[in-house]
């Protein structure tokens, strides 16, 4: 669920900006991403297997004084920036209803955001979990406009392998957006939050997670294991929705010099004369899915966090007369999205405001894993290896010059 909420609409949009105007130029990131993003989540899902805690619990046994409020001053602001992407995603779901004939955008989106809010408010942990892995199930569309799109495989293989040596201004914009969009502040808490709930509901422990080492050492091992091959699994299934959907649009929109893709729905709209109805009723479909599936994620994370820094219960799993202050959050993510998406709002302006925040607060939000992820006290034998130190300080770099471009490139300098 995690890979697969990361490509929610704005990132549907982005990596087919990114194949109708440089074709296969950005095809390398597909790779170059892979490692780096299956590392941080990882981690992120390690903390929570280890210590039975959130990362916003973590955060809140760690850093004290003023530390701790700088924290609540980001989780807010991801809070925020997550509200801003529902309203995007939500306008999605009601643009692809649109290209399927079904009704107006705005009222699909006002319909799409009261049905969520209704199955995270009154479902139960288990009846929401189905559903957003029914939900994943949408992304597979993309692989199948792959097959309708014949691209040029040779190329693709070489663009695959080998990045472009020369860059433009244009070019190095959309490969800011495409890392933003794949290594997303929100994909941590979620999969920390995610990994609690499971543990939650596993037999073990009753109704409170068990961390690693208060289980037998086979189940530990196991759990362990088979935590992994979930994590990786779901990565690796996120990027080569990525992958196809670069391909794809390269293949038709690139190869036809249709060089501005501004949203998912107008990306669908374009597929119809170049690639046929079909492709265009499955990009649709894939970006209504993925956007049913990432709004209560976007709302979840943001809540989940700063109700654990706060120390107040939190997760699906609890009733909200038992949690409260993590469902009022949500509450207030998925209906602020939802009042935003009837305002005639420009989802293009949103999903650059949205790219900003998480583009600035990806680098301090992993600060914070890796310093927690090395904490001996709090991860025993469980804290990073050298590979995942490795790969996670790594993407910290990346991420951090990412955010400077970004600066960089919107202010001119």
């Amino acid at each position: 669920m995690t890979g697969a909420s990361d490509d929610d609409p704005s990132g549907i949009a982005t990596y087919a900006q990114a194949g109708a105007q440089f074709r296969y130029g950005l095809l390398w990131t597909v790779l170059v991403t892979l490692p780096l993003m299956a590392a941080v989540q990882e981690i992120c899902d390690r903390t929570a297997l280890a210590t039975g805690r959130s990362l916003g619990e973590l955060a809140a046994a760690k850093f004290v004084g003023w530390w701790r409020a700088l924290l609540v001053c980001l989780i807010t602001a991801l809070i925020v920036a997550n509200g801003l992407n529902i309203t995007g995603d939500l306008l999605a779901v009601g643009s692809g209803m649109t290209l399927l004939h079904a009704g107006p955008t705005w009222l699909w989106a006002l319909l799409a955001g009261v049905t969520v809010t209704a199955l995270v408010l009154l479902g139960s942990f288990a009846v929401i979990a189905k559903v957003f892995k029914l939900l994943c199930l949408a992304l597979l569309a993309y692989i199948a406009v792959l097959v309708v799109a014949h691209p040029n495989w040779a190329s693709v293989l070489k663009h695959s392998l080998v990045p472009p040596l020369h860059y433009s201004s244009a070019y190095l914009a959309i490969l800011i957006a495409v890392l933003g969009t794949t290594i997303s502040p929100y994909l941590f808490f979620w999969q920390s939050a995610h990994r609690i709930e499971e543990l939650r509901d596993d037999p073990d422990g009753g109704d409170e997670p068990v961390p690693l080492d208060d289980l037998p050492p086979g189940r530990a091992r196991e759990k362990k294991r088979t935590s992994r091959f979930d994590v990786f699994g779901g990565i690796a299934f996120s990027n080569i929705v990525m992958f196809s959907i670069i391909v794809a649009t390269a293949a038709t929109l690139g190869a036809h010099n249709k060089h501005t893709v501004s949203s998912a729905a107008q990306a669908a709209a374009a597929l119809r004369p170049l690639a046929g109805r079909g492709a265009s009723v499955l990009f649709a479909l894939g970006f209504i899915g993925s956007g049913m599936l990432a709004i209560p994620i976007l709302a979840a994370s943001g809540a989940a966090g700063l109700a654990g820094l706060l120390g107040k219960h939190w997760g699906f799993s609890r009733s909200v007369r038992k949690a409260p202050v993590f469902y009022g959050l949500v509450a207030v993510g998925t209906i602020g999205g939802t009042a935003l998406s009837l305002l005639h709002v420009n989802p293009i302006h949103l999903l650059i405001l949205v790219a900003a925040i998480n583009g600035i607060a990806a680098a301090p939000f992993l600060l914070l894993v890796m310093l927690i992820a090395r904490d001996q006290k709090l991860m025993h034998e469980h804290r990073n290896g050298p590979l995942a130190a490795t790969l996670g300080w790594l993407t910290l770099v990346l991420m951090t010059a990412a955010a400077i471009a970004l600066v960089a490139t919107t202010t001119g300098i």
